[in-house]
């Protein structure tokens, strides 16, 4: 990663959260418009990023200055993974009360203690590893979070190794729909009303296969009682979005599948409504996933 100027540093580093049993770091921005009883957004980098490096180009803190948004960070240490991949497919950090799941809950209870959040306003997102940990955290602590969108990840405990993870990264093998709907409904003792979940893919990505972002789907589907196709395919910036809706009408899933793009977080960073900046693996592609995002939980309002 480029090193960030001064300008772009952004982030307050969080001294102290719990017992941090995952020894994780963590970061916040609260804007100064942020109002009592505002929401949260948690933001999980990829493997070889930081957080600062991941909202200097996904445009997560411009969003929260625009909207009153608190945002969280938390950060994986090179001394747990030397990738700073979050371990999404390792037992111990993906299980409910225990690794880096329990200190990001951690982080979270601080962060709504310290700056008066809405509880019922708690989202979380993430890219590549911190899209894989998005998909343990959605199913871990669902009592916490109100959605989830998952960019270029993977679903819930498709893999419990390093060598079942690479193998699922390209697409290959994996638990039935079957079992990946089970996986989440034993992750916790809840029984809903679940998080939404948006999921963003690279039509051609060679490092997660995209076949992972229709199990993601399939995973939540019977969760949300929306099997089949879905309920309606619109444009959105030129892209096609697919959402499922419950039998109340509210969309509770949506999927975008990013034609011709690779590896990252598809993002606009011109005009008017752009945000963030183009990197590796934060790729312009002319349709802001940060945004989008942000609007399909209702924060730009």
């Amino acid at each position: 990663m480029p090193t960030s100027s001064v300008s772009h540093d952004r982030l307050t580093d969080m001294q102290q959260f719990g017992t941090d049993p995952g020894s994780l770091h963590a970061d916040t921005y609260i804007p100064k418009n942020f109002p009592k009883n505002g929401p949260l957004v948690v933001v999980l980098h990829g493997s070889t990023q930081s957080a600062e490096g991941y909202n200097r180009g996904s445009g997560w803190s411009s969003l929260a200055d625009e909207c009153g948004i608190a945002l969280l960070y938390p950060e994986q240490r090179k001394t747990n993974n030397p990738l700073s991949s979050f371990n999404w497919f390792k037992s111990g950090d993906s299980r409910r009360g225990d690794g880096e799941p329990l200190s990001i809950r951690q982080m979270i209870e601080q962060v709504v203690d310290d700056h008066d959040i809405d509880p019922s306003r708690i989202f979380v997102t993430g890219m590549s590893s911190g899209g894989a940990m998005t998909s343990v955290m959605l199913a871990t602590y669902p009592e916490v979070f109100a959605g989830g969108a998952i960019i270029a990840g993977l679903p819930y405990r498709s893999a419990d190794n390093l060598i079942e993870a690479m193998v699922r990264m390209k697409g290959y093998g994996g638990p039935s729909d079957h079992r990946l709907n089970k996986l989440v409904r034993e992750a916790s003792t809840f029984d809903g009303p679940w998080p939404t979940i948006s999921v963003w893919h690279g039509g051609s990505d060679s490092t997660v296969d995209n076949a992972n972002a229709d199990s993601i789907v399939r995973q939540w589907q019977q969760i949300h009682k929306v099997e089949g196709p879905p309920t309606r395919v619109e444009e959105l910036d030129g892209f096609p979005r697919q959402i499922w809706c419950n039998a109340g009408g509210q969309e509770v899933i949506e999927e975008y599948i990013i034609e011709g793009m690779g590896h990252g977080t598809p993002i606009m960073a011109g005009g008017e409504e752009g945000l963030g900046e183009a990197d590796k693996y934060m790729l312009e592609v002319g349709i802001s996933s940060t945004r989008h995002i942000a609007q399909f939980w209702g924060l730009t309002e």
